[in-house]
């Protein structure tokens, strides 16, 4: 019976290890409805005094990604 949580953790080993071969292939800018849409938010953040915001899509598919 130990050979069934052992056969699980290495089936979600090769799914983590999988998903950043995944991202790699998205794009590199993503709209801010395709961020919602893939289960993300949009942190809009600002370094510094008078910089340009930055917005990134954080969590879902495109997590990391710049929002356009």
């Amino acid at each position: 019976m130990r050979t069934l949580p052992y056969a699980l953790l290495a089936a979600l080993a090769l799914t983590a290890l999988a998903a950043p071969a995944r991202a790699a292939a998205l794009p590199a800018d993503v709209t801010a409805s395709q961020c919602i849409a893939g289960g993300g938010m949009i942190i809009i953040s600002a370094v510094g005094d008078g910089s340009p915001w930055t917005k990134r899509c954080m969590g879902g598919i495109h997590d990391g990604q710049t929002v356009v």
